[in-house]
């Protein structure tokens, strides 16, 4: 049997396969970050698709963390209903949806939410967006969003929750020296930058129980000056074994960089983006791995999971291209994914028309 398509087990979560739809704005949630009928009917077209996981797009916890427009919130128990809409419809296609929780930090625009924005530290560059700096009360509120965040999603029906600490948002801000310049206790040691993190996901298990699954994304590196190293990483991944972490997402890049260190590259010049990183992870840690980036290929992610470089793969934009990308490498038709990495998929987004792929609509 093709070891992709084994049926695992992370806690109470049981999974028919080892494929994850990685998290991705979707674009699809109303004005107020409502949950609506297109952003379930979304996840439901990927359910059907044959993916084992599937994670939602970053939901933000509190009201000045919203990143983008028309994403999804769960900071106010009106949220609820809509959440629990979602899951429902995914689990009936057969699926399971954990949901991610995100803080934009200083990429949380004023214009967009209306409120001051935050970081880890001010910014007085060009460098990132302007913000002020978190005082201790600010994080200690930011911590309390993300907990009854999760208490939200699991009583939404979400089979767990994923911390969002990648990309350069916020939790990724404070593990990263290129946006945190703090000198009390969240600042300078590796130990530091990550004290948020790990406060953070304690409260969050202590809210939802020890079977309740928690998931960590997190940079590999950040790939630019000054920013968070491999290193460092594999350091904060042993911090969050120790905490009792499930999984961990391997990811990088910041919404700061582009080209080829984004967080989304751009072209195909290169499969697995991450590879060194997660032979040094799996040297060290013991967290099942779900890695993303550049995965294109049934060959390649059969590989990896046979070779025990990852145990879980996570595709984001070749399921945007195809929905049903799994399905059909599982019937055997295992041809590469039609996406060309452009990221031309969330221009629609921007314009209210949901993130998907424009070339596939081109050809239409």
């Amino acid at each position: 049997m093709r070891k992709v398509f084994e049926t695992t087990q992370i806690k109470s979560l049981s999974l028919e396969n080892r494929f994850v739809f990685s998290a991705t704005w979707d674009g699809r949630a109303d004005d107020k970050g409502f949950c609506t009928p297109r952003n379930i009917d979304n996840l439901v077209e990927h359910a059907h698709g044959g993916v084992g996981l599937i994670i939602t797009g970053l939901t933000f916890v509190s009201p000045e963390g919203r990143a983008a427009p028309c994403q999804l919130a769960v900071y106010s128990d009106e949220y609820l209903q809509g959440l629990t809409e979602m899951t429902k419809a995914v689990h009936d296609a057969n699926s399971k949806v954990v949901l991610q929780l995100a803080h934009g930090g200083c990429y949380a625009p004023s214009a967009l939410t209306g409120l001051d924005v935050l970081g880890p530290s001010a910014n007085d560059s060009d460098k990132f967006p302007a913000c002020r700096e978190m005082t201790l009360l600010d994080i200690k509120q930011i911590v309390e969003a993300f907990v009854k965040g999760a208490g939200r999603a699991k009583k939404a029906g979400f089979d767990g929750v994923q911390l969002h600490a990648a990309h350069g948002y916020l939790l990724s801000q404070f593990l990263s020296p290129f946006f945190n310049k703090r000198t009390d206790k969240y600042g300078g040691s590796v130990e530091n930058r990550a004290r948020i993190l790990l406060e953070a996901f304690q409260a969050v298990r202590n809210e939802v129980g020890e079977e309740y699954p928690i998931f960590v994304k997190i940079n590999s590196e950040d790939f630019v000056e000054g920013g968070l190293t491999k290193d460092e990483t594999l350091q904060v991944c042993s911090m969050l074994e120790r905490a009792g972490v499930d999984a961990i997402e391997l990811s990088g890049g910041t919404v700061y960089a582009s080209g080829a260190y984004s967080c989304c590259r751009v072209g195909q010049d290169q499969d697995v983006y991450y590879n060194d990183a997660a032979v040094r992870y799996k040297e060290r840690i013991n967290v099942p791995l779900m890695l993303v980036g550049g995965i294109r290929t049934f060959e390649v992610s059969e590989k990896l999971v046979s070779d025990e470089l990852a145990d879980y793969v996570s595709i984001c934009r070749p399921l945007i291209r195809e929905p049903n990308l799994i399905r059909r490498w599982k019937a055997g038709d295992t041809k590469p994914a039609r996406c060309i990495s452009c990221n031309g998929c969330f221009g629609p987004g921007f314009k209210g028309d949901g993130v998907h792929c424009v070339m596939a609509v081109a050809k239409k």
